[in-house]
């Protein structure tokens, strides 16, 4: 029988793997209740293992040299696969549960669609979905992760791109019909437009992308789900101005869309959470499913 292969101090993999995922030497530090120097020791330590320098050293900051990149591409799948292996082992009842914020007209086309096959691969986790205002200041306290539609999250905040969104005007059929299928000011101009409360800026990109700046509807109504500014202009209410082509996408046949233009959005959808989050089980493992899913 073979002699079992030495392996690497585990504490030092797992010191190196948070610096490279918080992207941080201090938050790695933070995270494991050590002093710089606990954390600088257990690096060195594993570098001396593999004989190879996984980090340059400046000004206390840590940046991956070509092997540390090296390094990290080949142990991180297999860091997760170890914790999948035990994760398998236990108790089926033993439950993951994440919370996430989510806009509900994401969560309601894009996302519940795909979710049968994230349960399929991760049974233990399951999700608590929260659709309610203000997710982005919510999250480390209600929240574990969100998706959120923002100009760009804030700095502090582990954030992945997951779109670059367009701005759409739709209307019910008989709205459109009657509003026609050029852009005209003068006749824009008599309707109420349906738009976000918390997010202004796309009707701005909507009527300068048309060349009409000065555009001044008979009325502009707020809301603060996209879901009933949809509702409402399927009823008739006015133009909705939307981050997506979702009702397209969804077959929603009581409204339509105005106008073949292309408009880029302000506003994007991202996956945001606080980096010591992104250390928790039920959050890496949505993160890594969603990043791979095109929704």
């Amino acid at each position: 029988m073979p002699a079992p292969r030495r392996l690497p101090p585990l504490r030092a993999l797992e010191a190196f793997v948070r610096i490279v995922r918080l992207g941080s030497a201090k938050a790695a530090a933070n995270e494991l209740g050590l002093s710089p120097s606990a954390l600088s020791r257990r690096v060195g330590a594993l570098e001396d293992f593999v004989g190879k320098r996984l980090f340059t050293r400046q000004h206390q900051a840590m940046k991956l040299t070509e092997d540390g990149q090296t390094f990290y591409a080949a142990v991180s799948p297999k860091l997760e696969a170890l914790a999948e292996a035990v994760e398998s082992q236990m108790e089926i009842s033993n439950v993951m549960r994440l919370h996430l914020g989510v806009p509900a007209l994401y969560a309601g086309e894009r996302l519940f669609p795909h979710l049968p096959e994230l349960r399929k691969l991760h049974p233990r986790l399951h999700i608590d979905i929260d659709t309610g205002s203000q997710l982005e200041s919510r999250l480390g306290d209600s929240l574990d992760a969100a998706i959120i539609l923002s100009k760009g999250p804030d700095s502090m905040l582990h954030a992945v791109r997951l779109d670059h969104n367009r701005v759409y005007a739709f209307a019910s059929k008989a709205l459109a019909a009657e509003i026609g299928p050029v852009p005209d000011a003068a006749r824009l101009s008599k309707h109420t437009f349906l738009i976000s409360s918390a997010l202004p800026e796309s009707f701005e990109a909507w009527k300068s992308a048309l060349g009409m700046e000065d555009l001044m509807p008979a009325s502009v109504d707020h809301f603060d789900s996209a879901q009933l500014i949809l509702e409402a202009a399927a009823q008739g209410l006015g133009i909705a101005i939307l981050n997506n082509d979702l009702p397209e996408r969804s077959g929603d046949e009581r409204v339509t869309r105005l106008f073949d233009v292309t408009i880029e959005s302000p506003y994007s959808y991202w996956f945001v959470c606080r980096p010591r989050e992104l250390e928790t089980r039920p959050v890496r493992l949505f993160h890594d499913w969603l990043i791979k899913t095109e929704l």
